[in-house]
């Protein structure tokens, strides 16, 4: 069977992870919309890598859960609006990063893009080790276009797929929201996992109203007895 897996926050949650849409403690005062544009960083990149160095502390305790570990085993190709990494901590060797890399920076000056894992930062903001110039998270922001390979590469696998599995995801993000609507589309089943209604539930073949690592397992018992 070819199997294309999406996943969002409600996957991560289950790590310690907050999702965007329920943060709490230091930075509940700020919306994630305040933080996480281009604005907010040409305004005061000090705040924003701080929010961003505290993401990187909590992300950097979390191990991957249930969920992560029975999607590994399941040898699909994750598309991911998640930008921990903790799908491949957990073994999945493909996964399409759709917003980007927390671990991975990009210099606003020449543009070089590599990996840090320093944590805490010992510079805020921090400083490109190529050119000494201002570096910004490899993460897409609110009003910034996802990067093109990364979607195109989505589209083609939502249109070619045969189950299309989508695990914690809101679906009101786009364009990943309009991925399961292409495999849909393209004659694929849609299968999804979460606790709440979305509005891919309305074209959804099958429903678990589960969280994430609950979900999965039920799924792939599902899959077993076919």
């Amino acid at each position: 069977m070819n199997l294309v897996v999406l996943t969002g926050a409600g996957v991560s949650a289950e790590s310690g992870i907050p999702t965007f849409r329920g943060e709490e403690g230091l930075w509940k005062n700020f919306k994630p919309e305040e933080l996480a544009t281009p604005e907010a960083f040409r305004k005061n990149p000090k705040l924003v890598w701080e929010w961003y160095d505290w993401r990187r502390q909590l992300i950097s305790k979390a191990q991957p859960n249930k969920a992560h570990k029975l999607l590994a085993q399941l040898n699909a190709v994750i598309i991911t609006q998640n930008v921990d990494g903790l799908h491949q901590r957990a073994g999945t060797k493909k996964v399409i990063e759709l917003h980007g890399n927390i671990w991975r920076v990009r210099c606003t000056s020449c543009g070089e893009e590599y990996e840090n894992y320093e944590v805490p930062l010992r510079e805020i903001p921090p400083k490109c080790k190529f050119c000494n110039g201002l570096l910004r998270p490899a993460v897409v922001w609110f009003g910034e276009s996802l990067p093109m390979d990364a979607l195109e590469e989505a589209e083609r696998l939502a249109k070619s797929c045969e189950v299309f599995l989508v695990v914690g995801t809101s679906g009101v993000v786009y364009p990943a929201g309009l991925l399961p609507f292409v495999a849909k589309q393209h004659g694929a089943k849609v299968v999804e996992i979460n606790p709440e209604s979305t509005p891919i539930s309305e074209i959804a073949d099958v429903v678990i109203r589960e969280k994430a690592s609950v979900g999965v397992e039920r799924f792939i018992q599902r899959m077993l007895n076919l």
